[in-house]
């Protein structure tokens, strides 16, 4: 439900080494909708995504996603279940030597899908970014444009109920951003 809190950050406080990237950070993200962050580099948009998404430790004050407590090392596995997170950087999350298919087949893998699962996902994710035609090319021979649209494969492949992307159309063209938001758009429909 749209009232329903995803997220919710209380007083977090972020440090790397004597350089605070967050401070004492209060915010509350509600389901159902896009949030943005906005800001220029290094005020600590990434760190609280990565806090998010439970691929950071959090130092000071409580991070809740899905209601409960992302300190603990139980719900931050049960999280990545249920969270699907880009990292910034055209295509940080591929395998550059393996085909467009292997990468999205690997990551289904991952995410515990049998072949059935994945073949249907699969096709419909490289369906929807217009990928299909390039399932057999190598991620590390893709466009920076096309390595995105396949790391948001990969990211969408077990049917988050977050998607939490950093930075997801710096350096692609302005067709290509439109692109990725609609698919954003569809997915949050």
């Amino acid at each position: 439900s749209k009232n329903t809190i995803i997220a919710r950050l209380r007083g977090v406080t972020h440090r790397y080494g004597a350089t605070v990237s967050l401070d004492h950070v209060d915010l509350s993200i509600p389901a159902g909708c896009v949030a943005g962050l906005i800001g220029p580099d290094g005020v600590g948009k990434s760190t609280l995504l990565g806090l998010i998404a439970g691929v950071r430790k959090i130092q000071t004050g409580p991070v809740e996603v899905f209601g409960a407590d992302a300190r603990q090392r139980r719900v931050r596995a049960e999280m990545a279940q249920r969270i699907a997170y880009m990292p910034q950087g055209l295509g940080g999350n591929l395998y550059a030597t393996l085909s467009v298919l292997e990468n999205v087949d690997f990551f289904g893998r991952v995410f515990g899908l049998n072949a059935a699962q994945r073949k249907r996902r699969i096709d419909e994710l490289l369906d929807s970014t217009e990928l299909t035609s390039f399932r057999d090319r190598p991620a590390g021979k893709l466009s920076g444009g096309m390595k995105q649209k396949l790391g948001l494969c990969c990211a969408l492949i077990h049917d988050p109920e977050l998607l939490i992307l950093d930075e997801p159309t710096a350096g692609v063209d302005v067709e290509l951003r439109k692109g990725m938001w609609e698919v954003v758009s569809t997915l949050q429909a």
